[in-house]
């Protein structure tokens, strides 16, 4: 329902997000709890897998110091430097994440340019499609590593790990309807101890062997990496565990703001992974046959099953941020018209980012599931993890040197080379993950694919649809002309929904040929979904009259709002139309979707295409029409 435009109307002013979210204090509590569950969960497998997946390295000192070197010059220039000093400058009203990005860099554009913004565009769908490869491996590695270090107080709890893990994700799933605002307030302060607590276990084995703070010192990345030449990629493919997350910090910008998330990652979260880091290295340079659960090495033994229960815990909170950053995502690729509407449920009347998708709950509860189930244990799963973010990673970083080049005004050749080389680590850890395709590596590109292909189908789709419809319809203005007598009149109101407001709708001809009355008063509705975050209220309808009892209302919502036709309706008092839902009839359009032989989109796509439409929501549904209000019409469209 919304055309392509470049002028969008002026939309909220973005309140600094210390304001409008809260105190301060609350901010960096609340952003510790669901921006950092991620990258806080990552010490629990990232050194160890570094050590142990298919690795050429020995834990001798020299190696040790070599790999930590690399992880702490990683952690500092990918999350500190790219994302929480550079990216998180480019904010659409507050908001970040991939699409917001792309929508910043055709911002700068001003309308100019075909091949650019086709090319932002395609970035922008890549990234997503990387982004839900991710989500799904995140939560069945995350809770299996927890709960694994049940195996470390005792090898007797190991033939329950697969299913104590599925009773935990299964029932993380099933809570999603009941939303997030109660566990929420719990999440914070659970963050809080667990990241004190990484730093305090790490500074207690870095006391025994200070030493590995020499580690600091980039020349040892330097050596490690001389020392193995190719097989460092190898390496690389595990360390890259570590800044898996990062994305997440500049993604869920706009429910905290930037300040609480800089605050609270190089004041607490940054210090405690690194000390944890390091811990984890004096261990193993103490006891190298302690690398199998080296985190659960950390406390004595008779203080695992608490050390477990508290990751575990952390696991949840950290799966929780991403299935509630891909209700997130996905509600914004409806609202943009990448994927087909599905019935949105807003699980809070305060929070309007609280929000439960069904369909793509219960589908990423099957695909976690499957995963736990066919790879079992968090080492295997491992091979599989970093793809997809290390590929969104070189995503974030192409499209934020075209927002530094349109938008910063920066010159080419400062943007390429600030953002080329801080693509360097990217690219390193991209084709280090590129050799782990065959272990598990082609799973992320595999989901990252399908969805592509999804989004691409419903994108071509959509738009040989309305070329159809547009085809077959007249301007409205020209079918308001050609009205020389007036049909019989009925009271009340009848609204038709339409894609552009400008064309006669097809409910519309559908109604006057067949029934053969228009009502008193006709208003022809384009629901339009811009590319800024929130439209105030302000600017939320544009409303002409046309003559003849005809008025056009545009209703203007940003990609984080659900759209409310009633509400939008409500809105056009000012203009001179009282709404009442009483005297009100709303016509929507249903598209019958006939398959052709020669079809532009190609029999795969034609079908997946086709399947899709009959999947959407319906349009009473998500545009919260009342259901006894509503009259359906047919058209036959070939596709």
């Amino acid at each position: 329902m919304a055309p392509d435009s470049t002028s969008p109307p002026t939309a909220t002013p973005a309140p600094p997000p210390e304001h409008a979210h809260g105190s301060a204090k609350a901010l960096f509590v609340g952003a510790l709890g669901v921006v950092f569950g991620d990258i806080g969960t990552s010490p629990l497998y990232a050194l160890r897998e570094t050590f142990m997946h298919d690795s050429s390295l020995a834990p001798t000192p020299e190696h040790v110091l070599g790999v930590l070197s690399t992880l702490f010059w990683a952690v500092t220039l990918t999350v500190t430097i790219k994302y929480v000093t550079l990216i998180m400058r480019a904010d659409n009203k507050g908001e970040g994440g991939v699409l917001a990005l792309a929508t910043l860099g055709t911002h700068g554009l001003n309308g100019k340019s075909r091949a650019i913004r086709r090319a932002i565009t395609l970035l922008a769908v890549v990234g997503l499609a990387l982004f839900y490869g991710d989500a799904i491996i995140t939560p069945a590695i995350s809770v299996m590593s927890a709960v694994e270090g049940l195996s470390a107080a005792t090898p007797a709890f190991a033939p329950f790990v697969v299913p104590l893990a599925l009773v935990v994700l299964v029932a993380l799933f099933l809570l999603q309807s009941r939303g997030t605002a109660d566990v929420g307030r719990l999440f914070g302060p659970v963050m809080l101890v667990w990241f004190t607590l990484l730093g305090v276990l790490g500074l207690w084995q870095i006391a025994k062997n200070p030493a590995v703070l020499y580690a600091i010192n980039p020349i040892y990345a330097v050596h490690l990496i001389a020392d193995q030449g190719f097989g460092i990629f190898w390496a690389f493919g595990s360390i890259v565990l570590a800044v898996t997350g990062a994305e997440a910090l500049y993604a869920d910008m706009g429910h905290f703001g930037r300040r609480p998330i800089r605050t609270a990652w190089l004041s607490l979260v940054m210090p405690g992974l690194l000390l944890n880091y390091f811990g984890q290295g004096a261990l193993i340079i103490e006891d190298p046959g302690r690398i199998p659960q080296v985190f659960f090495e950390l406390v004595p033994r008779d203080y695992v099953i608490f050390l477990v229960a508290i990751s575990t815990l952390a696991t949840v909170i950290a799966s929780q941020a991403v299935i509630t950053g891909v209700f997130s995502l996905t509600r914004q690729a409806i609202q943009l018209g990448y994927l087909p509407r599905m019935e949105i449920k807003h699980t809070s009347e305060v929070a309007i980012g609280q929000i439960y998708i069904s369909r793509v709950n219960w589908l990423l509860m099957a695909g976690v599931v499957a995963l736990v189930v066919g790879f079992g244990s968090s080492g295997a799963l491992a091979g599989a993890y970093g793809l997809a973010v290390t590929g969104a990673m070189l995503v974030d970083a192409a499209l934020a040197s075209a927002v530094a080049i349109l938008v910063w005004k920066w010159k080419w050749p400062v943007a390429a080379l600030v953002f080329g080389l801080l693509a360097v680590p990217d690219i390193a850890f991209f084709i280090a993950n590129a050799l782990k395709i065959p272990d598990g590596g082609w799973l992320p590109l595999i989901v990252a694919a399908l969805i592509y292909f999804t989004i691409t189908t419903w994108r071509m789709g959509r738009r040989l649809v309305a070329a159809e419809m547009n085809e077959g319809s007249l301007p409205l203005r020209q079918f308001l002309d050609r009205m020389e007598r007036a049909p019989d009149r009925v009271a009340g109101t009848a609204v038709f929904l339409t894609a552009d407001a400008t064309r006669t709708p097809a409910a519309f001809l559908h109604n006057l040929k067949h029934n053969k009355v228009l009502h008193e008063r006709i208003i022809i509705l384009q629901v339009d979904t811009r590319d800024v975050p929130r439209v105030s209220p302000a600017n939320r309808v544009e409303v002409e009259r046309l003559g003849k009892g005809f008025y056009t209302v545009i209703a203007h919502y940003g990609f984080t709002e659900q759209p409310d036709v009633p509400e939008a309706l409500r809105a056009c008092r000012p203009h001179g139309i009282a709404y009442d839902e009483m005297e009100t009839s709303f016509f929507l359009g249903r598209e019958t979707l006939v398959p052709t032989q020669h079809s532009k989109l190609g029999r795969l796509r034609r079908d997946w295409f086709i399947s899709l439409s009959h999947s959407a929501s319906a349009t009473k549904i998500f545009f919260r029409i009342p259901p006894n209000r509503a009259i359906e019409l047919g058209n036959q469209i070939q596709i």
